[in-house]
């Protein structure tokens, strides 16, 4: 007799086999989506997340029995993972230890993440390379609980505003949940701190030209709950994001979606689900295929670090 979870399939991803294993396991029990439908979303959108996590150390949000149950937050591939699985070694100096994390090269590997009951993505904004050199800066729009969206997307055009005078290229996209994300890819000649830096001077430019929408108060107690928080602290070291394409661990299997620019009024986080968003995808294909062709030199950022920290401006704690 079949399991009520369902018998193990075998998914041929280019040169390799997964087998999945309960692949009938409902995942999402608002929507009814299963660890099938789960896979089934990732090779859609295949190309998509394999360029948003290539070559980068990876964190798993892992959901053995589903979102409704326990997550598990997983740095380390477990013993026993395939050999055409690859990894590369991250330092954690404050705990003395390392890992060993996915690094992703391939669709394949997402798919074996995904038999392994992960649900989301986070990479780090560096790469296997240099991890201690990131080469993308990480723009979060974070609203507090009482902001609304539409919040959001002004804030989005303050900062697409700011990005051009820049003459940096963003790639925004939603964040799978309440908010938004723009990333930008930048030459990979500075620290995690001077990124933080410049990505604080940044947050401080948008908070000034949206002064009532915006916040970069370092507590969260002390902001306002109507106020959308820059988050510039994404860019420190072992901070990971949902990358795009990434589902989110949400009851409507929502996912972490590139949007252009001139759809930014128009679209709501609801819309981009692991049900809508392959149809979407085949019709657009992935709006971040160019990313590595627009690199972006923080060294004007840094200039704006100087001029704040010389000006009085707090500098928040380290992480």
């Amino acid at each position: 007799m079949a399991s009520k979870a369902g018998d193990p399939v075998e998914i041929e991803v280019g040169p390799y086999v997964v087998r999945v294993t309960n692949p009938d396991r409902v995942y999402f029990p608002q929507t009814g989506a299963t660890k099938r439908d789960l896979v089934n979303y990732y090779l859609s959108v295949g190309d998509g997340v394999v360029n948003a996590l290539r070559e980068r150390p990876c964190m798993l949000h892992r959901f053995p029995t589903g979102i409704s149950g326990d997550k598990v937050h997983q740095k380390r591939i477990p013993a026993g993972a395939p050999p055409w699985i690859e990894t590369v070694r991250v330092e954690f100096p404050r705990y003395g230890r390392h890992a060993y994390e996915l690094c992703v090269t391939d669709l394949a590997q997402v798919i074996w993440a995904v038999q392994m009951s992960t649900v989301e993505f986070h990479p780090w904004n560096s790469r296997r390379a240099d991890t201690e050199v990131p080469d993308e800066w990480r723009i979060d729009l974070d609203p507090m609980p009482d902001c609304d969206f539409a919040t959001v997307q002004r804030v989005a055009h303050v900062v697409h505003e700011l990005l051009d005078e820049l003459g940096a290229t963003g790639w925004p996209k939603t964040s799978g949940g309440r908010g938004m994300h723009v990333y930008v890819r930048i030459a990979p000649e500075h620290g995690f701190a001077d990124v933080r830096r410049a990505a604080l001077a940044f947050a401080r430019e948008v908070e000034r030209r949206a002064p009532d929408d915006v916040t970069t108060t370092w507590w969260r107690k002390d902001r306002d709950p109507a106020m959308l928080f820059v988050d510039y602290n994404q860019n420190a070291r072992d901070h990971t994001i949902a990358c795009a394409y990434s589902v989110r661990g949400v009851p409507d299997a929502r996912v972490s979606a590139p949007v252009r620019w001139d759809e930014i009024d128009d679209v709501r986080p609801e819309d981009f689900t692991i049900t809508s968003m392959p149809l979407r995808y085949a019709k657009l294909g992935d709006l971040h295929a160019r990313i590595d062709e627009a690199v972006f030199d923080i060294a004007p950022l840094l200039e704006w670090a100087d001029r704040d920290e010389r000006d009085g401006a707090e500098s928040p704690p380290a992480d």
